[in-house]
């Protein structure tokens, strides 16, 4: 069982939009959830071959709200992957919901098909600052739905948190991770505020109700430290864990493992191919149904984007990079990177462990920054020590994907 898949289903539904959102999700079109069901089925059976020479171990139903979807629809999902792929019964099984849209009935249900992990949407523990970013529920009801997850039977859970929202202050902050904390779940992923174009939230960008960049570090820094001092050590940028207790599913993303999406704007990287499909239910469902093309965008990863997205996605994670892994794998001089790395240590945003670099809480901070400086520095190693760099850029051409292409990826 060398072969492994992650599998993400997108549920793009919710009962109403928050303000920050900007994943692919819609509020009010409850009426066309039974045709997405059907065509989110048929493709995942479209599938099959793609998924067969692999064993499904991370399954994760993402949105949306799939809570509000119901579970019925989930494990017919579910259902349908067992059937037609081969779906490990040690898989971890990750469903999203939201306090205000949990019920006992869906949650023995799911249990019962075989989710054992829940991912709750709690984002502040402060009732005022919920209502702002256009939450359902209070946190009386977030506490209420950690206690009905446990008594059925769910050992697994994490909770979402966003920091540096509107109005929020860093004794907010603190009394929101004290009270998450204190409720115990396994995990915790916890998001700086973005303000990305077309969302609500936008209308507070040059008001002095949002923390300045400074208030936003230092409830980092808090958290980092309030995080370890209670157990839940950092091992990813956003994301805490109980040891043991990391997700396995987007330890994928981070680690460069094969995964495939379902659902519009979903996206995949298997066998060194990326692609997503489109950010729209009514031509998902319309492609489906019709065979058109849903592909959104298409590219194959060569030598040249596999040793960048090492450095990426690795110095994300606390577990980082390794010289030797690097040279072995990508035939390419660690130099000048770690002459930058061991720069960045001096400063307190590095720390070589063994024979791994990683950044500290400081340089997760700068991470954008930081990252982007070693990628030049490892472009500039690769054309001076590497003569198949020259070679892979001279014969790489614009991926053209023909009109039927899009029924082989599903």
């Amino acid at each position: 069982m060398d072969h492994m898949l992650g599998v993400y289903i997108h549920i793009p539904f919710c009962a109403s939009k928050c303000s920050y959102c900007d994943f692919y999700s819609l509020a009010g079109h409850e009426s066309k959830m039974k045709k997405y069901q059907t065509a989110l089925i048929k493709h995942i059976e479209e599938a099959a071959p793609q998924m067969e020479p692999y064993y499904i171990d991370t399954l994760y139903f993402g949105g949306g709200t799939p809570s509000f979807y119901g579970a019925k629809y989930i494990c017919e999902i579910f259902n349908t992957l067992k059937r037609t792929a081969k779906v490990l019964k040690s898989s971890e099984v990750t469903v999203e919901m939201n306090p205000d849209s949990i019920t006992r009935e869906d949650l023995r249900l799911l249990k019962n098909e075989g989710v054992n992990r829940i991912s709750l949407g709690i984002q502040s523990a402060n009732d005022d600052i919920l209502k702002l970013i256009g939450r359902r529920h209070t946190f009386k009801q977030a506490e209420q739905a950690i206690k009905m997850i446990r008594a059925e039977g769910f050992d697994n859970i994490n909770i979402d948190l966003i920091y540096g929202l509107p109005s929020q202050t860093k004794n907010d902050w603190a009394d929101t991770l004290s009270k998450t904390i204190a409720l115990r779940p396994q995990h915790f992923s916890c998001y700086g505020l973005k303000i990305e174009d077309g969302t609500d939230i936008c209308r507070y960008r040059e008001s002095e109700l949002l923390p300045s960049d400074d208030d936003q570090a230092d409830m980092y820094l808090y958290m980092t430290d309030m995080m370890e001092h209670y157990g839940y050590p950092q091992y990813e940028i956003s994301n805490f864990a109980l040891p043991g207790r990391e997700s396995k599913h987007n330890l994928k993303y981070w680690r460069l493992d094969d995964y495939m999406g379902f659902g519009p704007g979903a996206h995949s990287c298997v066998g060194g191919v990326r692609y997503s499909y489109v950010r729209s239910l009514d031509k998902y469902i319309d492609g489906v149904f019709s065979s058109a093309d849903i592909i959104d965008e298409y590219e194959k990863t060569g030598k040249l984007d596999r040793a960048s997205e090492y450095i990426m996605l690795g110095m994300r994670t606390v577990h980082g990079i390794s010289k030797d892994e690097y040279i072995s794998i990508y035939r390419s001089g660690f130099d000048k990177i770690e002459y930058l790395l061991c720069e960045y240590e001096k400063k307190g945003w590095a720390k070589l462990r063994g024979d791994r670099w990683s950044f500290t809480s400081s340089g997760f901070l700068l991470s954008n920054i930081l990252i982007g400086t070693l990628l030049e520095a490892q472009s500039q190693a690769k054309m001076s020590a590497n003569p198949w760099i020259l070679e892979e850029i001279g014969s790489e051409e614009p991926e053209i994907l023909m009109p039927n292409d899009g029924a082989t990826f599903g």
